[in-house]
């Protein structure tokens, strides 16, 4: 009995494991029924593995009774393929072989006493599947969507792991004392191997990260200064034209007197152009905010991109202006990147922000294809070096309590801010 015990319970085990390791295509009700459907299967398969063949042969089949359904599990029902897919598959094999072998070594330990073996399984599963939940799980699928060179050799390490762990050490953990002892010391040391990888991204991600931010407050500065210059020499041309009115309107009143009315309307209509042409124009009292929305959409009508704005800020705003730039910065990149996958006359920007009561930003593009969105609600990027303007926005409202929302409806994608 204890036998299957652990059989049934591993079953169980492997099935959460992998329900808290995947980002289904799927709702998470629907995930969890199939998942639910799948592990009730394979508990009645080990069941009668048990009952038809003897302890060692059920032990040693038990391991592709479960991976291979598991890994054909991941594939239907996971949004990831090639190095990814497998990278799940052996994270999920990683945690749970490891529960199955300290707990093996605790039950040995105590003599063999079913209730410790019982206590230990319950407790280890405990601490484990909330430590995956509460840190390990975002930084999993930042793994899995940003690092793009080096997942197959961490597959082959974490697979040459498996293979040592399951088949090539005799012996069970927690019945034969060879085993008992030995592979949950090799278990932690490719926890601490998986730990030391997920510790060099995490590295790299930040740099990558700051990086990104002091590109874009370089773009925030750089568009300010270009925003300042414009200004500049829109002032300098309006006060030639204020300085050269006294001659105009000279001209202008000698060709009146002499009944050349048309010429004179004409001559008007000219400096009238001249000044228009001269006009600068204002998104917004906040300078910084006005730069980053002057620079970006510029550089959108530029592409071909039509912008439609109705933008109402206050001289000041309730937040850090230069963060709030680099989100606006962040979000209208996205948003032209987006239109450039479009034919020219479908490309639109649509932008509305207001700053009373309460700062409200909404933004909109139509988009060529569909949008994933992770289990948080954030859009999934689809390119290398894509996804940093996301969590710089994320990061923002988390620092300032604002609440933010990512949408898709009628192909047109939507950001919606709120401090």
């Amino acid at each position: 009995m204890v036998e299957l015990f652990i059989m049934e319970y591993l079953t169980v085990l492997y099935m959460a494991m992998a329900f808290l390791f995947m980002d289904s295509r799927y709702s998470r009700r629907r995930t969890l029924l199939i998942v639910s459907g799948v592990t009730l299967l394979l508990m009645a398969a080990v069941a009668a593995l048990y009952r038809a063949v003897d302890t060692d042969t059920a032990f040693w089949t038990f391991a592709m009774t479960i991976h291979i359904p598991l890994i054909l599990l991941l594939f239907t029902l996971s949004r990831f393929r090639g190095w990814r897919l497998i990278f799940q598959q052996l994270s999920v094999v990683l945690f749970c072989t490891l529960i199955h072998h300290i707990s093996g070594l605790i039950y040995y330990l105590s003599g063999s006493r079913f209730w410790v073996l019982v206590l230990s399984c319950v407790v280890l599963s405990a601490c484990v599947i909330w430590f995956l939940v509460r840190f390990l799980r975002p930084l999993f699928f930042q793994i899995l969507l940003e690092l793009h060179r080096g997942r197959w050799l961490i597959c082959l390490v974490m697979a040459a792991y498996y293979i040592i762990a399951v088949y090539l050490i005799p012996g069970y953990a927690g019945f034969d004392s060879r085993s008992t002892f030995i592979k949950p010391a090799l278990g932690l040391m490719m926890l601490g191997v998986y730990f030391i990888l997920m510790f060099l991204f995490t590295s790299i991600k930040n740099e990558m990260e700051a990086r990104h931010n002091a590109q874009m407050s370089t773009l925030q500065l750089s568009a300010l200064e270009s925003r300042m210059e414009a200004v500049k020499a829109a002032e300098n041309a309006i006060r030639t034209e204020r300085h050269d009115l006294r001659h105009r309107l000279l001209t202008v009143a000698e060709l009146v007197s002499r009944g050349d009315g048309d010429t004179a309307l004409g001559f008007l209509d000219a400096a009238q152009s001249r000044l228009v042409e001269q006009k600068e124009i204002r998104w917004c009292r906040p300078p910084g905010l006005d730069a980053v929305f002057a620079s970006y959409f510029d550089q959108a009508q530029n592409q071909g991109i039509s912008v439609e704005a109705n933008i109402s800020l206050p001289e000041t705003v309730s937040v850090n202006e230069g963060e709030l730039a680099i989100v606006l910065a962040n979000a209208l990149e996205n948003a032209i990147h987006a239109n450039l996958d479009l034919p020219q006359e479908q490309r639109q920007i649509r932008c509305k922000m207001l700053g009373l009561p309460r700062v409200m930003l909404e933004l909109s593009n139509p988009c060529a294809g569909a949008v994933t969105f992770d289990s948080d609600g954030l859009p999934v990027a689809q390119r290398e070096g894509h996804g940093f303007g996301v969590q710089s926005i994320c990061a923002f409202c988390r620092k300032n309590g604002a609440v933010c929302q990512f949408s898709l409806a009628d192909g047109w994608f939507r950001l919606s801010l709120v401090l």
